[in-house]
Order: C-alpha cells, then structure tokens, then sequence
C-alpha cells in the first residue's frame, strides 16, 4: 500500500476506509490539507465547504462503525466539477453571470456519486461554461498544470485533473463535449474516460436528446475508472436515449489478452491535422508496447473528413439553446468565444441542420467500416503539449495557424462528432517533463472491453504512478491575455 493516503487509489482507500484501517474524518483531513498546500500553486478548488465535509464524513464513520452495508465510495472525498450543479453549494460554471448561483439539486452524475458515498467537499475550476479546453475566467483565474505551473492543467475538466494529478483525491467528475475530459487528461497525467452515449445520462430540460456532450470520469488508473462507472452508469427515465450499458458491466474482470488484437492508428486523421512532431514520435514509439502484448498496429482510420462539420454545426446548436437565454440576459459579462459559438448556432439554416444529419450518417458508416477490421483507433490526445498558461489557446499547431480557439482541439473534436467511446491514457512525459496522452477509441457501447485495452497498456507502462513534484511557494499569478 503506498505511504500516503493521497497516492491511494479510490478501490484502495475504499477498501481501507470499509476495513476500518483508515476513518472517513482522517481520509478528509488528508484531502483537506493537500488542498492547502497545492491549491496555491495550482488554483484548482475554488469552492470549498469544510464543515458541511466534516460532518458528512463524521456520518460515514458512524455508518461504519454501525455494522451496515457500505456503498462502493464510502467515505471517499471528493470535490466536483464546477458545471455539474450541486444542491446547496454555488456552481458558478466559472461565470460571472452565475457567481451567486446555489442549485437546489444535484446534477444526476453528483447525484450518483453521493448515493455511492461520497464525500462531497467543494468545486474545481473550469473555462467560463465549459468552453474551450484551458481552465481561465474572470470568476476565479487560471488553473494551472501540477506538472509545469506555468502552463495550462487542459480543459473544461482541468482543476478535476490537476486535483486527481495532485493527489489531492483519487478520482473525479468531469465533462466531454469536445476533449473537455480527454485534453486535461492528457496534460496532467491522468486517465480521462468519455463514455457511449447516454451511459451516464445527462437529462435536460432544452433537449433531452443531446448526443454530443458526455459527463465521465478521472482517474489515476484505469479500474477507478471503471468503479466509477459502476456508481454512475444505467439508465434514467428523462433521457429517451438507447438502453446504454448496465453498471455490473463495469464491475467485471479488467483483464484481456492483446493478442491478435488489431489497432488502427493515425498521426493526422487522414485529414492533416496538424500535431507537434515530438508528440507524434514519442507516440509511435509506445505503440510497440502494444505490439510487444501480441496486438497489431496498422495505420488506418475512419474517413474523418465530415467529422469538423458534424462537431461543430451540432455543438453551435447545443450551445445557442443551452447559453443563449443567459446570453440575451447577461452578455456583457460573458467571454467572447461562447458569443462566438451561440451566435454561430443561431445562424444555422434548415439546410446547415440536414447537411448535418447526412454528414453524421456517412461518418458513422465509415466509422462501422473501420469497426468491421479493427477493435481499436488510436491516435495522439492532444495535438500540442502543455502551453503558456496565460494564452487564451495556441494560436499556432506545428505551424499552423489557428484560426477559432476550437482549432487546437481538433484531435479530440473529431472523435467526439463520432460519438464513440474514447479513453485517454498516460503515454509518457516529453524530453521536458511534460505528459502526453495516447487516445484510443472503441465501436459504441463497447465501453468495458475499451478500459481492458486500457488497462492492459497501464500495467505495461505505470506512467500516472508518476506523480508532480510542485513547489512550496505559489507560481506567479497567470493573467490570461485579451
């Protein structure tokens, strides 16, 4: 068992809160006191509720104490993403327009995870409304990556990974439009799962049948992945989606044999997308360790070249009916990139709307061909590494320019309009110390059999064991640039 309470894994500290070998009340102090020593360097928890923490922890230790049946997070603390509401605490979605905001209810993913016992602590930080993969607003500054402070932690889930990376808790709730688990997972070490559709189903008043957004998980290994979506899968009557995945699937065996498994990977998506080289290099050269479990790696992929259409038409679309009523009421206060997006939605035509639907139609043909001879996708996470964190997003990939703060995030984007179920796993570090994540993709609802492939490259590799070494002073304030 690793020397610190933070460095357990969620099964671990689970297990020894359910033994008794650890109390709830001390799991707390742990997460508690790792907040203030880290969260001046990396400003990740910007809401935080010690009291109310307390004596939800001192409830669990009476539970156990009592004899009953425990449930599967017993005791486990835990702060939450700043999108997902929390009844009673402020969700501020890292806006102004919502700095005093206290839902009355829970989000059905926070929901979830306080049924299964956890304890509920505070809120992690994320860009304003989730939009865009660097953590900054003009709510609460910037959060910053435990493994550079001076660089960007990812987003919209980036003070989830930068708390999961920072041992402050062992595992988190985040969201997934566009790479918003994936990119901070790969720039903080740290496993980022995007499930199937509806999975964890996200009800909603303005459109129950949204398909692109997804709510999932951090984690530092991969079967804390999967024992959180054992609490937080199955079905919700709001959500007129598939059936999805029952929650036992996700309580089943995590080992699988690689051999004779066929992966197809691509530098660029067939489509050009533009990667850092080194990124790029230092990925091929770990796919040998798929190779070197019996696996075969070919370079292949889905036809992506709709896939940009798909994204960016149905996210226009959920934007401007998600944000466009806070928009009309509270525009002046609200960064110009969610303008941006909610206005490119309104001005979407019947003709963009079918154009749409046929392109996702042809992509999910191509994707089925893919599925037809290989069992994974694998391609680079994230197509730059971790940046200056007080750029508002790269404006250059490997020398191209981008042209809309979506550009940088392209490698995740065309995996979201797939629709698909897309791991990212720790792959290493850069010559400077800097992670880099491997994304692998797997056919629909085949969600399991993708975190055993995971999980069989984890134990090969043990990159997330890695932990950040941050430093004892605050890192100098990060004023993001207009």
């Amino acid at each position: 068992m690793p020397d610190t309470i933070g460095e357990l894994s969620a099964v671990e500290l689970s297990a020894a809160i359910r033994e008794k070998k650890i109390s709830a009340r001390e799991a707390l102090a742990d997460h508690l006191e790792r907040i203030s020593e880290v969260n001046p360097v990396i400003n990740a928890v910007v809401t935080l509720d010690p009291e109310g923490a307390q004596a939800l922890a001192h409830r669990a230790d009476q539970l156990t104490a009592a004899g009953d049946a425990l449930p599967p997070l017993h005791g486990l603390p835990m702060t939450h993403k700043d999108t997902n509401n929390t009844a009673g605490m402020r969700t501020t979605q890292g806006s102004l327009a919502l700095r005093d905001f206290v839902p009355d209810a829970d989000d059905l993913i926070i929901a979830r995870l306080k049924a299964a016992g956890v304890v509920s602590t505070g809120k992690s930080n994320v860009p304003e409304f989730g939009a865009g993969s660097h953590t900054f607003n003009n709510l609460f500054g910037t959060t910053t990556n435990p493994y550079a402070p001076t660089l960007s932690a990812g987003g919209s889930s980036g003070g989830v990974a930068a708390v999961v990376a920072s041992r402050v808790q062992s595992i988190g709730d985040g969201s997934d439009m566009g790479g918003s688990l994936r990119i901070p997972a790969s720039f903080c070490n740290v496993v980022g799962f995007r499930p199937s559709t509806a999975v964890i189903p996200m009800p909603s008043d303005v459109n129950a049948y949204a398909w692109l957004g997804r709510t999932g998980p951090m984690a530092r290994t991969v079967e804390d992945i999967a024992l959180f979506m054992s609490v937080t899968a199955g079905n919700d009557p709001r959500v007129p989606h598939p059936a999805g995945l029952d929650p036992e699937v996700f309580r089943s065996n995590l080992e699988t044999d690689m051999r004779g498994v066929r992966i197809g990977w691509s530098r660029d998506f067939g489509i050009g997308v533009p990667v850092e080289a080194g990124i790029l290099d230092h990925l091929e050269r770990q796919l040998a360790i798929f190779e070197d479990m019996g696996a075969i790696v070919e370079e292949a992929t889905p036809d992506f070249s709709e896939a940009d259409l798909v994204f960016g038409n149905t996210r226009a679309m959920d934007f401007a009916a998600g944000l466009g009523p806070i928009l009309k009421r509270a525009g002046d206060v609200i960064k110009p990139e969610v303008h941006w997006n909610v206005n490119k939605g309104f001005a979407l035509t019947a003709r963009d709307l079918i154009e749409t639907a046929a392109a996702r139609s042809r992509l999910e043909r191509s994707v089925q061909e893919f599925f037809g001879r290989y069992h994974l996708f694998a391609s680079p996470c994230a197509q730059v590494l971790p940046f200056d964190a007080t750029l508002r997003y790269p404006t250059d990939i490997a020398g191209v320019p981008s042209e809309t703060y979506l550009d940088w995030m392209r490698s995740a984007c065309l995996l979201s309009a797939t629709g698909l179920p897309v791991l990212s796993m720790p792959a290493g570090f850069s010559p400077t110390g800097l992670p880099i994540g491997l994304q692998l993709a797997g056919n629909h609802y085949t969600d399991m059999q993708l975190l055993r492939y995971g999980r069989a490259f984890e134990q090969q590799t043990g990159y997330a064991a890695v932990a950040p070494v941050l430093a004892a002073t605050p890192a100098p304030l990060t004023t993001v640039s207009a």
